[in-house]
Parts: C-alpha cells; sequence; structure tokens
C-alpha cells in the first residue's frame, strides 16, 4: 500500500447514496500539489464525483513528508479525501487514449500543467476540448497565466507570496519580510478555481454551454493585499510591516498579559468603550487622544503601553472569555494542538475521522445537502481498474496497458 484505503474493498453503498449540492456533476481532476487538488476536494465533499489522475510515480506530494502514513505523506491527505485515485502516465498515447474516454460524460476538468501541455497533446480547450465537448468547463490552474510578462512561467505558493508583496507586508516592523506560516495564495488559489467552477456551472444551466477558467497564483496573490493595496491607491505612500498591528485599526494587536499574549481585535469605538470599562479604565475611552479610530491610530505607542499596564494584572485565558462574553472580539493565540481539540472545533464537526485518517472537514455548511465524508484519500493508482471497468476497456487490454507501464495500480500482479 502506497496510501490510506484501497477503494476496491470498501463499501461502495455511501457514496452511491450521497445526496450532496453536487450530485451527478463528475470532475475529472489532473491536477497535482495543492492548489488544484484543494479545489476538487471541495467539490467532492458536495457530492461531485472526482476522478483524480496521477502520473505513475504519484502526486509528488506524496512524499512531502514526515508525517507518514505508509508511504504517503498526510500533506496529501489533506486535500485528496473522497475521489477516486487512477495512475495513469498522460504523456504516452495511451493514457491519453483514456483520458479522452473519460472527458466523454465529464463535466469539469481541473489541471494546473505548465501553459502549453494541454495544446502539445492535442487537447487545447479552444481548439480542441471545446468542439469536442461543448458543455465541458475547463479550469486551468497555474503560476502566472499563459500570457504576459511572466506567462507560462513555474509558480509555488512562497515564490508568489515573495513576488506579490504578501511578504513585504508581514513580520516584525524592524524584522525582515516573512513568508506566512501556511501556503495562503495556493489555498486561495483553490477556493478561486471553486467560486469559477460553481460561476461556469451555473451560466451553463442558462446557456448550455462550458468555457474555460483561467486562475493564477499571481493574480490571488495580489487579490490578497487588502487593505495594503487599497492604502497605497489612496496615498501613495509604499505600506510596511506592522507585526500583529492592523495598518487601518487600533487597537488591534497582541497585548502582554500576566501569562499569554492576547489579542484584541477592537473594531468600533463602542468595543473600545467596552474594553476599558471592562479593565477598569474607562477614562481612556474619554481621552481625546482615543475617542475614535483615527485619533488612537495616531497615538498608537501610548495607547498599547496604558492597555498593556492593565492587563499586567490579568491571566489571559479567563480574561479573554470574559471580554469576549461582553462583546469584546479578542482571543488567546493558540497552538495548532489546542484548537483541534477545542470544544468549539469538535461541536462544528470541523475534524472528521474515518478509520486512521483524520481530516479538516469543510467550513461550508449547507442545511440540507451538507458535505459528506465517504472516502479517505486513495492510495496510488487504488481505483485504476474499477474506472477503467467503467469505462468498458476489457481486462487484457487493461493488463497489457499495465505491463506497458501506461497504467498502475494497488491490485496488479506485473
Amino acid at each position: 500500500m502506497t496510501g490510506f484505503v484501497n477503494h476496491a474493498t470498501q463499501d461502495k453503498q455511501a457514496a452511491q447514496t450521497t445526496q450532496g449540492a453536487l450530485q451527478g456533476v463528475k470532475v475529472i481532476d489532473l491536477s497535482r500539489v495543492l492548489g488544484g487538488p484543494y479545489c476538487t476536494q471541495a467539490l467532492a465533499d458536495h457530492g461531485a464525483h472526482v476522478i483524480k489522475l496521477e502520473p505513475p510515480d504519484g502526486d509528488e506530494t506524496r512524499g512531502w513528508g514526515p508525517p507518514f502514513y505508509g508511504d504517503t505523506a498526510w500533506y496529501f491527505a489533506g486535500v485528496n479525501r473522497n475521489k477516486q485515485g487512477i495512475a495513469v502516465d498522460l504523456s504516452r498515447d495511451e493514457g491519453r487514449a483514456i483520458l479522452w474516454r473519460l472527458l466523454e460524460d465529464a463535466d469539469v476538468l481541473v489541471e494546473n500543467f505548465k501553459p502549453g501541455t494541454l495544446a502539445r497533446w492535442g487537447m487545447d480547450y479552444e481548439r480542441d476540448l471545446c468542439e469536442r465537448f461543448p458543455k465541458l468547463i475547463h479550469c486551468a490552474v497555474s503560476g502566472f497565466g499563459p500570457d504576459g510578462p511572466l506567462g507560462g512561467l513555474p509558480g509555488y505558493d512562497a515564490a508568489i507570496q515573495a513576488m506579490t508583496g504578501l511578504m513585504s507586508v508581514n513580520g516584525e516592523r524592524d524584522g525582515p519580510a516573512t513568508r506566512v506560516g501556511l501556503p495562503v495564495v495556493d489555498m486561495v488559489t483553490g477556493l478561486n478555481a471553486l467560486a469559477g467552477i460553481l460561476l461556469a456551472l451555473a451560466e451553463r444551466a442558462k446557456s448550455g454551454r462550458g468555457q474555460s477558467i483561467d486562475i493564477a497564483l499571481y493574480d490571488c496573490g495580489v487579490s490578497l493585499l487588502h487593505p495594503h493595496l487599497p492604502n497605497y491607491f489612496g496615498s501613495g505612500r509604499t505600506p510596511q510591516r506592522s507585526g500583529n498591528a492592523h495598518p487601518n485599526i487600533t487597537p488591534y494587536d497582541s497585548y502582554r498579559t500576566a501569562s499569554a499574549p492576547i489579542f484584541l481585535a477592537v473594531g468600533n469605538d463602542r468595543q473600545f468603550a467596552k474594553l476599558c470599562a471592562h479593565l477598569g479604565a474607562p477614562e481612556l475611552a474619554d481621552d481625546p487622544r482615543y475617542a475614535d479610530n483615527r485619533s488612537r491610530c495616531a497615538h498608537r505607542e501610548p495607547l498599547k503601553a496604558a492597555l498593556e499596564s492593565l492587563l499586567a494584572t490579568h491571566d489571559c485565558e479567563p480574561l479573554a472569555q470574559a471580554l469576549i462574553n461582553s462583546g469584546v472580539p479578542c482571543g488567546p493565540v493558540q497552538s495548532v494542538d489546542v484548537v483541534a481539540r477545542h470544544p468549539h472545533t469538535v461541536h462544528r464537526g470541523m475534524v472528521i475521522e474515518m478509520g486512521e485518517y483524520r481530516g479538516t472537514a469543510s467550513p461550508i455548511k449547507l442545511s440540507r445537502t451538507p458535505a459528506t465524508y465517504r472516502n479517505a484519500p486513495p492510495s496510488l493508482g487504488a481505483d485504476t481498474r474499477d474506472v477503467l471497468d467503467a469505462l468498458g476497456i476489457d481486462a487484457a487490454t487493461q493488463q497489457r496497458l499495465f505491463e506497458a507501464g501506461v497504467l498502475k495500480g494497488d491490485m496488479v500482479d506485473s
């Protein structure tokens, strides 16, 4: 085994009876790494039938560990549940022939090849796919898009964070530019791909026609620069790093207490007055220096000093609970392990378990057609035979393709 589960040994009934919002939508997933798979997992969670095609060596994130489950990294597991998985060499004519068959009744094709790859394979959207499959929605995820000064170049999350200015505004005021501590560009790219696909499906319901969607990591990185781009447009000044402090709001920062730091996210004058009253210093809210957000931003340092002097007599956890209960947005700065077992995380159903697989649940809560969790991420090629059987490809042909290295699967002795 090279992954979590062999689907051939699983009970298929749950998948067959799923009534998700996207039930009946067939998605062919050619994407790897994070942005594309994050998108297609969201589609799968909500009922789409997603078939993930990997090269015979697998999605490279299968090796992005530790930690590992068997030979597969938990990184891969985080974005590939609820999918059927087949391993096929698309660089070969026989492999692409299988892809053509899969596309015959597909609704969506998601890929993140280097721009121009599909065209070289005779599968360009405008030239080839659109004519043959007029209802197909094609979503291309790339680093920089297909053209322009950077068109066609490869892109990874951290490099895009650097190039789009995200790093320039992240970090301490007197420290170096710092990568955001999670792959935020990849994940937002996946969400934008999801939104684009849902928009295209809604439009197709009216027109009967598919279309191509161009999603670039670079564009998505630029789109995240709020409020820094609006501030630049309005002032002409280049935004700078400010640590945990918000460039437009005060107090909106982490503050020392008698124990752990607390993050105060005070967004209006009413909340500020409640904070001051709770800390036993209502006069701060009446001080002209702190009367409104504009004034507070002009006097950040003395306000932070005054607040930390008051906070020094409070422990973080009970203070945070009391403040948020009184209507002041705030929270303790918690570690990932604490979040994973937090009672509210459990209450909201944000951690799911299927056997030895644990994953982050969908944050999209639909009242009638909620997300469902049917299959753990597939081991490499786990469903190759099942998918080819469904296409009507006979066993002898399948075995020939396995032996030739065009296909790979767990159930094959070759």
